[in-house]
């Protein structure tokens, strides 16, 4: 069932097949497990959007969808879960993923830290306000820090996927302990007036 919360925000079943661009998936949008806002598939959404959105800088969104089919957890979930890398996030994110990588690996640095961070700019840069081109920059910069990069990224969408599902589900079951111990002192109190 959506909450009052969710209804608003994310587009219903019958609006996401009726857009031209998801015809080809139609038919999968009517499994009824990746529209459920339980336990399961908004942590499991959460931790799919997160790998997804950290992991692969483009078609994220996608990437998140087809998971969350795959995997039968909550799809919109997954996809909104996908924007905690965007413009105001990715040079950071990639900063932080670099040098985890570079740590992990043990490798002596490729770039200057001054450099890392001002490449990552740059990048962030060209693929905000270049469209063309801007792929095979970011590529031809990614391929200079390649291996740390790609060490510290898959380190960073891997936490964060664990650490979103196992927050998710404990809040989950906080909120659900919390409003059960409070529907039994309604009861109890209703019970103490009759």
């Amino acid at each position: 069932m959506r909450g009052r919360w969710f209804s608003p925000r994310f587009p219903t079943p019958q609006a996401l097949k009726d857009n031209r661009f998801l015809r080809p998936f139609a038919r999968y949008l009517d499994r009824h497990f990746l529209w459920q806002f339980n336990r399961r598939g908004v942590a499991g959404g959460v931790a799919v959007g997160l790998f997804f959105g950290i992991l692969v800088p483009f078609a994220q969104i996608f990437l998140a969808a087809f998971a969350a089919i795959m995997l039968r957890v909550n799809l919109p979930v997954a996809a909104f879960s996908t924007l905690v890398s965007n413009p105001l996030t990715f040079p950071p994110l990639y900063y932080v993923a670099y040098r985890l990588g570079d740590i992990v690996t043990g490798k002596e640095p490729v770039l200057p830290e001054a450099e890392v961070k001002a490449d990552i700019q740059a990048a962030v840069t060209v693929q905000q306000g270049e469209i063309t081109g801007w792929f095979a920059k970011l590529v031809d910069w990614a391929q200079t820090v390649g291996f740390p990069l790609a060490t510290g990224l898959m380190l960073l969408a891997v936490t964060a996927a664990v650490i979103g599902y196992f927050a998710v589900d404990a809040l989950w079951k906080m909120r659900s302990r919390s409003r059960w111990r409070h529907r039994q002192r309604s009861r109890r109190h209703l019970g103490g007036h009759s």
